[in-house]
């Protein structure tokens, strides 16, 4: 079962927002990707039973939950096993993509431009969640553009589907029954219709891809129509995050973080995220604003976080980067929501580039690579530095042709051998 793209409506503005529901599934499940990649990526094991068995046995479960038998039928009515879904929890790509890499994707032209739009587009709403919550605007929308593209991309999973396959194939069982059972009380009660009940692969959830459990402890009805519907209410999404991040610590009037210079006689890669220091004593180690700018707060708690070492931006981070650690546990993920909630309020890039090598190529390298892969008709698409699925088989059919090594990681030899060529 898929779930097909419908039309939809907030409290604000249905028509333009209605253009922006539904439209493929890229970055469907950011809020999840990396996390239950690495949770849930095991080979699945043959099952012992069919699916509509498997369904059946999972009722008693459901029924002392507090389900009912109407809507647990009506909710698995046509519903069958996901391959896909599997397909995506055992995926292991062979290309990891560098901070660099993953922080320029997603903070990319496109979303920054987009996401100055819906700033001025949804200000009344941004104003109120502001209000209430204390969570800046900017970080709010910054989640919306990370997680779905600001509602571009909401996933093409029927969320039930989604987790009873993960549950039925046995790839990380327990959580997928626990969110299944989650997912049939949102029914349950109301929030949702089953048509629009899109989700990523893994069952985040919505504009800002809640999984089901955080949903049920901390989405709130900003509308006040007595539905907390994350998909098809924009003020319940973008309030839900906000009092997700209000309950998670948020500090308000606080940044995330700092770009810094460090003395050259110290090692940032010997300092992790549980060396918490005052930014005073940071300050007294040597450690500077890269806008030569004093430190505003000196007592807040602060950790340096190098994610390329010496080689690349160094940043003190702050309570603020600690609290979107607890909407997504990676810190890559968490410094691009700063960073793009950054460039939202106008200020501009790191100060200090991403290391370019043979495996980690700038932004403007990997676009060369894409429009020289375009000329030699090995690739088909936009250039926008993105190295995707295209670009992948692309480099593998370049290095098939070269009788290299087949592995599709672009690297600045395959660079310059595509700059001989063309």
């Amino acid at each position: 079962m898929r779930i097909t793209p419908r039309a939809t409506a907030t409290a604000l503005d249905s028509s333009a927002f209605s253009q922006r529901f539904f439209r493929g599934a890229v970055l469907a499940g950011m809020l999840l990707s990396m996390f239950c990649i690495s949770l849930l990526a095991t080979t699945a094991p043959a099952p012992a039973q069919s699916f509509q068995a498997w369904v059946e046995g999972f009722w008693p479960t459901a029924r002392a939950a507090g389900i009912r038998r109407d809507v647990y039928v009506r909710a698995f009515q046509g519903v069958s096993p996901d391959e896909e879904v599997i397909e995506s929890a055992t995926y292991q790509p062979e290309y990891k993509r560098p901070v660099g890499e993953y922080v320029d994707r997603l903070v990319s032209d496109k979303r920054l431009q987009t996401g100055r739009e819906m700033l001025v587009q949804y200000k009344p709403l941004l104003d109120a969640i502001e209000n209430k919550y204390g969570v800046d605007r900017h970080i709010v929308v910054a989640i919306w553009g990370v997680e779905s593209s600001y509602g571009d991309n909401l996933g093409e999973h029927y969320v039930i589907e989604a987790l009873a396959t993960l549950a039925y194939r046995g790839v990380k069982a327990k959580f997928a029954r626990q969110q299944l059972i989650e997912a049939l009380k949102v029914l349950q009660r109301g929030d949702v219709s089953r048509e629009y009940m899109a989700g990523s692969w893994a069952g985040a959830m919505g504009h800002t891809q809640f999984i089901p459990t955080t949903y049920q402890a901390y989405a709130v009805d900003f509308d006040g129509d007595g539905r907390r519907n994350i998909w098809q209410s924009l003020p319940d999404a973008l309030g839900s995050t906000a009092a997700y991040l209000k309950v998670s610590g948020w500090q308000p009037g606080h940044t995330w973080g700092y770009e810094v210079t460090v003395p050259s006689n110290m090692n940032p890669s010997n300092y992790s995220a549980k060396n918490l220091k005052s930014v005073g004593t940071w300050e007294q180690m040597g450690v500077r604003r890269v806008s030569g700018a004093p430190f505003p707060r000196p007592g807040d708690k602060a950790a340096l976080f190098a994610p390329e070492g010496r080689n690349g931006p160094i940043f003190l981070t702050l309570n603020n980067f600690r609290t979107i650690l607890r909407y997504n546990n990676a810190p890559s993920y968490a410094l691009a929501v700063g960073h793009l909630a950054d460039r939202l309020m106008g200020y501009g890039t790191f100060a200090k580039g991403w290391p370019t090598d043979e495996n980690h190529l700038s932004l403007e390298q990997r676009k060369e690579l894409q429009t020289r892969l375009l000329h030699v008709g090995l690739l088909d698409g936009e250039v926008d530095g993105v190295i995707g699925p295209a670009t992948l088989s692309a480099v593998k059919a370049y290095q098939r042709q070269k009788g290299l090594n087949v592995d599709g990681f672009p690297t600045l030899t395959i660079l310059n051998m595509l700059r001989a060529d063309t």
